[in-house]
């Protein structure tokens, strides 16, 4: 987590929401990482866990990562919950809980959805407290612009 934490704060410091992304291979190898990058590349769907998916799948030469594990410090949206689902990542770890856009536990909760054709094991609260703060001071910051 530390290592998607890292991201986080590069992602805050392009002025971009601090969410950070890491795929472990089922050997424990860092196999990608990014973080969020809406508006740097005009695109709605860049969110880090969709970005280090993308990644994580171009390494592999497949679009299922069945075994690998997902570290992102924000309770993935539903777009990126449906991403894990369709890569099949085995596990989801995520440090902040998500109750205005959250997929998980919050909001949609795709997992749970009939129509989900994978449903990864989640583990949330990892990290929990840093990836609030940051996320909090980054929205502090720009409200008192």
């Amino acid at each position: 987590m530390s290592q998607a934490l890292t991201e986080a704060k590069a992602a805050g410091q392009r002025g971009e929401v601090p969410v950070g992304a890491v795929v472990v291979s089922p050997q424990g190898e860092v196999v990608a990482q990014a973080g969020n990058r809406t508006r740097e590349l005009s695109d709605p769907t860049a969110h880090a866990e969709v970005l280090a998916i993308r990644a994580a799948c171009g390494t592999a030469g497949s679009e299922r990562l069945v075994g690998h594990a997902l570290y992102v410090t924000l309770e993935p949206c539903a777009m990126c919950a449906a991403a894990i689902a369709a890569a099949r990542i085995a596990r989801l770890y995520y440090g902040a809980s998500d109750p205005k856009s959250g997929g998980v536990r919050q909001g949609a909760r795709v997992f749970l959805h009939p129509q989900c054709h994978h449903a990864p094991e989640v583990f949330d609260g990892i990290a929990g407290a840093e990836s609030e703060a940051l996320l909090k001071a980054f929205f502090t910051e720009k409200r008192a612009r």
